[in-house]
């Protein structure tokens, strides 16, 4: 079964962390992501840019409108997913659980819904 792991951080962390504990941070987590692909339980992931550079679509009644981000008024944001492929709800919690990052955030775990095909 697939499931998301969506990263939350603060993004005021990354100012305060050195160089050295970014790019020790960055190491940890492609490190992490090449043990789930060898594995076979990577399905894909991506780190996002901060939430001031997106915005938000929305259509109601026919009608398009965007605002810009941030979208939340919590301190933690997403920041990034990792798509992956796990037995069950408690392997993918294990998985979450190696996402460096969570050392720093949090990490949201979310089942993938399997749209059903209608005919």
């Amino acid at each position: 079964m697939k499931y998301l792991c969506i990263v939350h951080i603060d993004y005021d962390l990354f100012p305060r962390m050195s160089k050295d504990e970014i790019v020790e941070l960055e190491k940890s987590n492609l490190a992490y992501d090449a043990e789930l692909m060898e594995r076979g339980q990577l399905l894909t992931g991506h780190g996002l840019e901060p939430p001031e550079s997106g915005l938000v679509v929305k259509v109601r009644n026919g009608e398009m409108s965007m605002s810009d981000g941030p979208f939340s008024e919590a301190k933690e944001q997403m920041a990034g997913f990792v798509l992956v492929e796990a037995r069950d709800m408690n392997e993918a919690i294990g998985i979450a659980a190696g996402i460096p990052l969570a050392k720093y955030g949090q990490i949201e775990l979310r089942p993938i819904y399997p749209v059903p095909v209608h005919a």
